[in-house]
């Protein structure tokens, strides 16, 4: 079936071409939602007074769209990754971030229209086009640069800090667990001196007993030395 395209069709034509279609594709998909008219039921006069109409529309878009382009020749769009010392970035841009990060400056996109041949990975300045229909495009610059230091350094910082804290803490605890096996000892010191028990020193340690040395008499040694050898 012959349809004249009143819309840019992706993978089709662009507006007021006349393309050749499955009936299927015309009836389900392009004329219910008005991005083709036929072209073979309708006269002569009738597809040239489409083609006029779709003519002058697609003029006034492309004056439209030119001026956006004017807009967009000296756009930067910046972005800030991790990358290594050799300028390699640690992940990768693709066309989704930059028609998203296009959208938050205000331009409207759609990433199939990005012509990026394969994800930036680097550093640096990469020129990108842009094809915004009507057969106007626009080549903007997508400046890649790394991460500040900085962030990273106050990172290290802060886990400095926190890591002498977390010891500033065990050492406050290991006191007070000190203090309270004092404490206890003296409480239970007390107890025994009212009991009327010896009571030992809480804060000295405590002294382990010395082993009394044998000592042979020489009572002993004169008894053995007196007894009569057997006979």
């Amino acid at each position: 079936m012959n349809v004249i395209l009143c819309e840019d069709v992706d993978n089709l034509g662009l507006m007021g071409e006349q393309v050749n279609v499955k009936p299927g594709y015309a009836r389900n998909f392009l004329l219910p939602r008005r991005l083709a008219v036929v072209a073979d039921s309708a006269s002569a006069k009738q597809i040239e007074h489409e083609m006029r109409i779709i003519k002058k529309r697609e003029e006034r878009r492309r004056v439209e769209l030119q001026e956006v382009a004017k807009g967009m020749a000296e756009l930067k769009v910046e972005f800030t990754a991790r990358a290594g010392e050799d300028g390699k970035l640690f992940g990768s841009i693709t066309t989704l971030h930059i028609a998203q990060q296009l959208k938050e400056m205000g331009y409207e996109v759609n990433r199939k229209k990005i012509k990026l041949s394969e994800p930036i990975k680097s550093l640096g300045d990469h020129e990108v086009e842009l094809l915004l229909g009507a057969g106007v495009g626009a080549k903007v610059t997508i400046a890649v640069t790394a991460e500040e230091l900085q962030k990273e350094e106050e990172s290290q910082e802060d886990f400095h800090e926190a890591h002498e804290d977390a010891e500033s803490m065990a050492e406050a605890l290991d006191s007070q667990e000190k203090a309270a096996a004092r404490a206890a000892a003296k409480a239970k010191a007390k107890e025994a001196a009212e009991a009327g028990e010896p009571a030992a020193d809480a804060d000295a340690p405590e002294e382990e007993p010395i082993p009394e040395p044998i000592v042979k008499s020489q009572e002993g040694d004169e008894a053995d030395a007196e007894k009569p050898a057997a006979e």
